[in-house]
């Protein structure tokens, strides 16, 4: 797995406990993970189809600066599915783990179409 963006956490990504919103955090993910695929793909025109049960194992507080990684799992003809883990950028502790999050290559029209990719593309 590889980890690509760093994120400080801030008061406004604080949920009613004074630790990390869940929300905030997922919300870095679709982002992050949006990227990567477009980086692997090499093109736009992608949205997210699924993601499957999130695994919230640790909390964060204030200040932690957390690391979002993500790894390619499977091209599929017009999918790439990537898999997710955030943790602390210091102590390596896994804050959240996301086994499959499955983007689809679109047409204009928001059709699935092939993205003609058949492996990742180390981007």
């Amino acid at each position: 797995m590889r980890f690509f963006s760093r994120k400080l956490i801030k008061p406004q990504d604080l949920n009613a406990h004074g630790t990390l919103f869940g929300g905030a955090v997922l919300s870095w993910i679709d982002e992050e993970a949006a990227i990567f695929v477009l980086c692997q793909l090499g093109k736009g025109n992608i949205v997210t189809k699924y993601m499957s049960e999130i695994n919230f194992v640790n909390s964060a507080p204030l200040g932690e600066v957390i690391e979002i990684g993500m790894e390619t799992v499977k091209f599929g003809r017009t999918s790439i599915t990537v898999k997710c883990e955030v943790r602390t950028k210091f102590e390596k502790k896994t804050i959240i783990t996301i086994d499959e999050i499955v983007f689809v290559h679109v047409d204009e029209f928001g059709k699935p179409t092939p993205h003609f990719i058949d492996q990742a593309v180390n981007n």
